[in-house]
């Protein structure tokens, strides 16, 4: 029998990650304007957001459909840029990514 999901919790990974990956993008685009993002800091950013993406890939269909509520909720980008993560099979690391063309695309698809 499978673990049951804790849908709270799992709406709390959906909201962190919308909210790291908002946090992330914003210091690629304005290194300078927070000087205590260093790269220890970065590095656990980092960290926490792929852990928050598991969460929500560890809950399944669960972890999208409450990803897929909150961007229906709040149409933002750090919202779809969780969603989209989640629709991928196997996602690339974050450190990975080309965070101008995922930002690019994720203005492109925004409803």
């Amino acid at each position: 029998m499978p673990a049951p999901v804790l849908r709270e919790i799992v709406r709390q990974h959906a909201e962190m990650a919308a909210f790291l990956w908002t946090v992330y993008d914003h210091h690629l685009l304005h290194p300078d304007e927070n000087p205590d993002m260093d790269g220890v800091r970065l590095a656990r950013l980092i960290e926490r957001l792929e852990a928050h993406l598991d969460g929500l890939k560890v809950a399944g269909e669960i972890g999208s459909e409450i990803a897929n509520e909150r961007y229906a909720e709040y149409p933002e980008l750090g919202e779809l840029f969780v969603v989209r993560m989640l629709s991928v099979p196997n996602p690339p690391r974050i450190v990975d990514l080309d965070a101008a063309r995922v930002r690019a695309w994720l203005i492109s698809n925004r409803e």
